[in-house]
Formats: structure tokens, C-alpha cells, sequence
């Protein structure tokens, strides 16, 4: 019966069915009595199934402050499923296989390879124990750094709890925090002027969006750079462009908006963060809807862009945005080819970046048309919850908790679409067909 049922879904389908049975779980123990804090009613089903879903898709939109209305227990099921979210379900049930010394067969293995992204087949057990380690690896390093400064604020078990908490979610760039104690829904402003946090929590997601492939590579070739793949190279050098390129503009943008007051050194501290937490992390040190129209469209847009494939981030992927952006720079030296580090890019990965982007603008369109349609929020509130959603990113303008039955439906289907990805979106519907040996009459049109 498990052999057929695996004959008749795809790789595609498997994913995206073992999200849905993640997120279901979630939601009912979410609605457990003991899942909220005393003195807390029940959670209702849309609320649960909301927060379950955009903590599995490790978005970080919220209906309710996660320290406020969450127990230890409904707070640490949210953890487990950022966690599961982030790494990807086949990541974590090859870990059950490997510790119960079971041997992973070649359909687990295309499985495994699909749900990280992998470009290659072979070594795929041995990709995925290194992802696993470097996971505990990196979060670990990150809870201890942040104990430091939490411990002293905090406590001693509740410090070492919102260390390993933050860690988790930063690492995964989920967005959850559970430091509502400073004020609702407030985020990482309270430590905003604390380099230590920032500056972690910065790495942390960084680490986690740059993807297990760059790692892998990493891993291989140490500084080598001359010996990375093509796909470490573009990743890399997006990244760190977009991070460079995107605190500049902060820096400028926010100077005498969301960072007045701040002297240069916190101004300069908070444009990093700033260009880093939409890449899909959605912490925030100051309120979004403090900033400046200009700073808030510069969000869209790198929430949109989001992290690199194989990773824990949303969004069309830095590869994604850098193939679009080389496509439309050879039609203007009339040139056919795509080539970057000396290596020529395949036609169809062209066209699969195009449909990939296409897919997310369709996305953000509907879904802006449909809440515009259905509540009272300006066109600017709602773009930037539906890019949010879409890039699982988590930053909001305050309207998530306000939001209307239908809406909240829309942008769960938005989070859960920019998590399992517009390919994999995509490919659950496709079907198998014969291929038609016909070419058909080609006949000129007009573009642009």
C-alpha cells in the first residue's frame, strides 16, 4: 500500500503533503487548554490553524504576541515546527533513518535531494547529515552568544530558553521571539541598541538563508572561492550586493524617519539589520510602519527577492532575481547568451526564474486585490502583508491581528505557497504527458 501510494505522488506532492500534515498537527495542539496561559480562552481553530501555518512556513506572522498568549508548551510546539519547517520534514526523518541505522533507499534519496534543493544525487546522506550538523552547530553557537545578554535580563532558565528560542528562529528565519515581556508585539526593539544581539541575530539568519549548498561547498573548499560551484558563486555574491546595497539605502532612506534620534553608529547598526531581517527572517528593531515610503517599498522588494534555494528563507531566491537581471541585460548588448563567472546559464533555467517570478507577482496581485477588496486597510498595508506572506518573512504594518476570516485564509495560502516554492507549487499540478513529436509553425510578435 506505501509502495503504491509512493508510485502515484510525486516528489512535489510528497513535500507538500507532509507540510500540510505538519501544519494540521500544530493547529490541534494549539487548540489544547494548555497551550495558552492562564487565564487565556481557548484559541479558536482559524487563529491555531494561522499560527501553526506560519510557523511550519517559518513566517513570523502573528495574530497573538507569542509570549503573551502562548503557555511553555504552545510555545514550544511553535518551536518544533519552525524547526521541522525550516529544515524540511524529509531533512528530519532522514535523521530517524540514520539513527535507527536504517538504509535510505533511492526513492528517499531523490525525495531527500528535492527537499533541499540538492543539484546532485550522489552523496545526498552524506549532504544531509552535514546540513544536520551545521544546524545544532550554528544554533547552538548562537543560543550560548545570546544567554549572555539575555541571561542577565531574564534570569538564568528563562534567559537560556529565549536564547535557544531566538536562536532556533533566527537560524531558521522564522521571526517568531517570545520577548512580548518588553512590550506586545515588540520584537527585538528593546535589545535594538545591543550590537551583541543584533549583530547575532543578523548572522544567524544570514547563515541559515544563505543555503546548505553554499555550505556544503563551504564545506569542501574551505576559501577557495575558485573552487565553488556556480551556484555558490551567484548566491554569494547577490547576498552579499543585496546586503551592501540595501543598508546604503537604508542608511539613507531612514536617517530622518525610523533611525531620527539614533546617533551614526545605531543608524548604521540598524540599516544592517534592517537590509538583513527582510530576507525572510521578519525580526524588527524599530516599527515598520515608522518608516519612510521609500524604506517600506525597499522592504517589498527584498522580502520579494527573500533568501538563496536549499535554505531555511522564502522568496523567488537571490538566483532567481540574478538570472533575471542578466537576462535583461544581454538583450540589451543583443546578445542570445547568458554567462556569468565564465560559465554559460541554460536557456530553460531562464525560463523557469521567469515563471518562478511570475508565479509570486500573480500571487501578490490576487491576493492585495482580494483583502483590499474585503477589509478597510490602505493599498500600502495590505502589499506589504501579501509580500510579507509570500516571502515568509513576518514583518507586518499591524494589521495581522485585525485581519478579516477570508483574509487570514489568503495569506496562509500565500505562506504556505512561498515556502514549499513556486517550482514545487507549480509541479504538484503538472501531469505526466507523452511527448508530442510536432513543432509547430513559429510566427513573429511584438514585445515591449
Amino acid at each position: 500500500m506505501g509502495f503504491a501510494l509512493k508510485k502515484k505522488l510525486s516528489y512535489f506532492q510528497i513535500i507538500a503533503i507532509s507540510f500540510i500534515l505538519i501544519i494540521l498537527v500544530g493547529s490541534f495542539l494549539l487548540m489544547l487548554p494548555c497551550a495558552v496561559k492562564d487565564g487565556q480562552p481557548p484559541t479558536n481553530y482559524i487563529d491555531a490553524l494561522f499560527t501553526s501555518v506560519s510557523a511550519t512556513c517559518v513566517t513570523g506572522l502573528v495574530v497573538f504576541d507569542t509570549f503573551l498568549h502562548w503557555s511553555v508548551f504552545g510555545q514550544t510546539v511553535i518551536l518544533v515546527m519552525i524547526q521541522i519547517g525550516g529544515l524540511g520534514f524529509m531533512t528530519l526523518m532522514s535523521m530517524v533513518f540514520m539513527l535507527m541505522r536504517k538504509n535510505i533507499g533511492l526513492h528517499e534519496r531523490k525525495l531527500m535531494m528535492q527537499s533541499a534543493s540538492m543539484l546532485e544525487l550522489g552523496g545526498v546522506v552524506k549532504t544531509f547529515k552535514r546540513i544536520l550538523f551545521g544546524t545544532a552547530f550554528f544554533e547552538l553557537c548562537g543560543a550560548v552568544i545570546l544567554s549572555t545578554q539575555f541571561c542577565p535580563k531574564m534570569g538564568l532558565g528563562a534567559g537560556i530558553y529565549a536564547s535557544f528560542f531566538h536562536s532556533v528562529s533566527a537560524f531558521c528565519n522564522a521571526g517568531f521571539d517570545i520577548l512580548g515581556r518588553y512590550g506586545e508585539f515588540s520584537s527585538l526593539s528593546y535589545f535594538g541598541n545591543n550590537p551583541i544581539v543584533m549583530i547575532t541575530i543578523m548572522c544567524l539568519i544570514v547563515a541559515g538563508g544563505i543555503g546548505f549548498l553554499v555550505w556544503d561547498d563551504f564545506y569542501k573548499n574551505r576559501f577557495h572561492l575558485r573552487k565553488y560551484k556556480l551556484h555558490s558563486k551567484i548566491v554569494l555574491s547577490t547576498t552579499f550586493t543585496l546586503l551592501f546595497v540595501g543598508a546604503l539605502l537604508f542608511y539613507i532612506f531612514e536617517k530622518n524617519h525610523a533611525f531620527a534620534g539614533m546617533s551614526v553608529g545605531e543608524k548604521l547598526l540598524h540599516s544592517a539589520f534592517q537590509s538583513v531581517t527582510p530576507r525572510t527572517a521578519g525580526f524588527s528593531a524599530v516599527d515598520p510602519a515608522a518608516m519612510s515610503d521609500s524604506g517600506i517599498l525597499l522592504t517589498d522588494l527584498l522580502m520579494l527577492i527573500g533568501g538563496s534555494p536549499g535554505s531555511t528563507a522564502g522568496g523567488i531566491k537571490t538566483v532567481t532575481a540574478t538570472v533575471l537581471v542578466l537576462n535583461a541585460l544581454s538583450l540589451t548588448r543583443h546578445n542570445g547568451n547568458i554567462s556569468i563567472f565564465k560559465r554559460r546559464i541554460d536557456s530553460d533555467f531562464v525560463r523557469q526564474a521567469a515563471a518562478i517570478f511570475v508565479t509570486y507577482f500573480c500571487a501578490v496581485v490576487t491576493s492585495t486585490l482580494i483583502i483590499c477588496a474585503i477589509d478597510n486597510f490602505s493599498l500600502k498595508e495590505v502589499l506589504f502583508e501579501s509580500f510579507s506572506a509570500v516571502g515568509t518573512v513576518g514583518l507586518s504594518l499591524g494589521i495581522t491581528p485585525y485581519l478579516s476570516f477570508a483574509s487570514k485564509i489568503v495569506i496562509m495560502l500565500l505562506m504556505f505557497g512561498g515556502r514549499i516554492g513556486a517550482v514545487t507549487l507549480l509541479l504538484i499540478f503538472a501531469r505526466k504527458k507523452s511527448a508530442v513529436l510536432l513543432a509547430r509553425p513559429t510566427e513573429k510578435i511584438s514585445l515591449g
